[in-house]
């Protein structure tokens, strides 16, 4: 065995005692541990109802590029819905709700209490160059009541029954021209209407509008929709669309909604059956409401081309005048308000009068 030479001793020494120095030196220690890098949450708003299909993002500032007119007109014609002012307070509508064709007339609270900012009694539409405006007249006249009423225009491209665009506001409403509490949905697969367009199909689970396109300025437009609400007696609410979103010829109904608010279960006379929804008629077997209350509809007008009178959900043609007596012709086809039934010699057929056969109100020979 070989002996170390001195230097191979003297080199041993000498990392012994720097190694000696290294563990009692105070300024060299080891890293701290760190925990590893994680990712925030995200945060989203939760939403309700009246707000699906998607989550709602954070706010962010948005930049307009043009806004409605303040002195939009209200004027032409009007659409006219039935008024349940005055049998409401008894806890019922007079007629005029026909669940099987999705016309409903429930301006109540689900224990028949009435709600007159539920209650629409006409529509109009009037245009600009850039814009439409939908009118819309209540019974009341505070949008911003305690039900947090929500309010809407749909809007059929091409008269099938079947809604393309929901055009959907949320409270609170100024009088000022807002576009930050409107959403405008979409239907993507043509369900809207269930299976038939306009009668019942319940139980439907279909999808409904099912795509936000504009949601408070946030989408491809950032004009797209405004409300505001008391611009005069004929305008408790007011809508203004860009009009690039329905072209030059569609169909529109409005909505108010202080119950379900769901735009993914339209039409909502698909998602119940009658039993199941309820009536607001006294006069009929499933009176009072049940599970469809808080919401009242209007039939769909034709703008912007001559109606055959065969599409769904369209308004009736004009009615006479209450006392103005005419021949009962085709009154099913023409009538389907009870004064402009009677008035033209028509008899009004519901169940309590008429029995079999007049579950659904209507109107016939008399």
């Amino acid at each position: 065995m070989r002996n170390k030479s001195p230097l191979s001793i003297s080199r041993f020494l000498l990392a012994l005692m720097m190694a000696v120095l290294a563990c009692n030196l105070p300024f060299i220690t080891s890293p701290p541990s760190q925990a590893p890098d994680v990712p925030p949450a995200l945060v989203t708003v939760p939403t309700t109802s009246a707000d699906t299909p998607t989550a709602s993002t954070p706010t962010v500032a948005v930049a307009h590029l043009m806004r409605p007119s303040d002195t939009a007109p209200i004027q032409g014609s009007f659409v006219y819905d039935v008024d349940t002012t005055g049998t409401g307070p008894e806890g019922r509508a007079p007629y005029g709700d026909s669940y099987k064709i999705n016309r409903l007339e429930r301006p109540f609270e689900q224990n028949m209490t009435y709600v007159p900012d539920l209650d629409i009694v006409t529509f109009n539409l009037n245009k600009d160059t850039n814009w439409y405006y939908i009118s819309i007249q209540l019974s009341g006249t505070n949008p911003n009541d305690s039900h947090d009423i929500d309010y809407g225009v749909e809007i059929d491209l091409n008269h099938d029954g079947f809604g393309d665009y929901l055009v959907w506001a949320h409270p609170p409403y100024t009088s000022a021209w807002d576009a930050s509490n409107v959403k405008v949905f979409k239907d993507t697969n043509h369900d809207t209407g269930g299976l038939s367009g306009e009668q019942s199909d319940a139980p439907f689970n279909g999808n409904g509008y099912d795509k936000i396109i504009f949601d408070g300025g946030q989408g491809d437009d950032p004009d797209l929709a405004w409300v505001r609400i008391g611009v005069g007696q004929y305008a408790t609410v007011q809508f203004a669309i860009k009009k690039l979103l329905p072209g030059s010829s569609f169909m529109m109904g409005v909505w108010a909604d202080a119950g379900l608010k769901d735009a993914t279960k339209f039409d909502y006379n698909d998602r119940f059956t009658e039993e199941q929804a309820g009536s607001p008629e006294r006069n009929e077997k499933y009176y009072p409401l049940k599970a469809l209350f808080a919401v009242d509809n209007t039939c769909w007008e034709a703008f912007g081309f001559k109606a055959t009178g065969y599409e769904p959900k369209l308004c009736p043609r004009e009615e006479p005048k209450p006392g103005t007596k005419t021949s009962c012709q085709d009154p099913q086809q023409y009538y389907v308000d009870q004064a402009g039934c009677i008035a033209a010699g028509c008899r009004w057929c519901t169940y309590a009068t008429g029995g079999m056969g007049c579950e659904i109100p209507h109107c016939t020979a008399p």
